[in-house]
């Protein structure tokens, strides 16, 4: 299993784009484990302008990872890309295709929930 840690903090929005990100294009199964960084001053200090930050378990680091090219990217160095994921988010963004289902989501009253 992968195991990831995401620099973060109460209400980012673009953490949770992250995230979302992730459960579309990470191949396999992973473990995400969030760390809080207000709570600390030398992480704020540290991530405080880069969060949403994703480190993987040798330390290698990716800022701006809510940007699509640069988490598939990130992923596909590690061998960890869902690459027919890939080919339809890119499909998606570029306006030639449907939304496509993200696993683990679940549709209530309109939204997508992850699960």
């Amino acid at each position: 299993m992968t195991r990831l840690t995401l620099y973060t903090t109460l209400g980012c929005h673009l953490c949770q784009q992250l995230e979302a990100l992730l459960v579309t294009l990470c191949a396999g199964e992973y473990r995400l484990e969030r760390v809080e960084i207000s709570e600390d001053d030398a992480l704020v200090e540290r991530y405080g302008v880069r969060i949403p930050v994703l480190v993987d378990a040798e330390g290698r680091e990716l800022d701006r990872g809510f940007e699509a090219p640069r988490l598939a990217a990130w992923l596909a160095e590690r061998g960890w890309l869902e690459e027919d994921a890939w080919a339809a988010l890119q499909r998606q963004l570029a306006g030639e295709a449907e939304p496509r289902e993200v696993r683990g989501a679940t549709m209530r009253g309109g939204r997508r929930y992850l699960g």
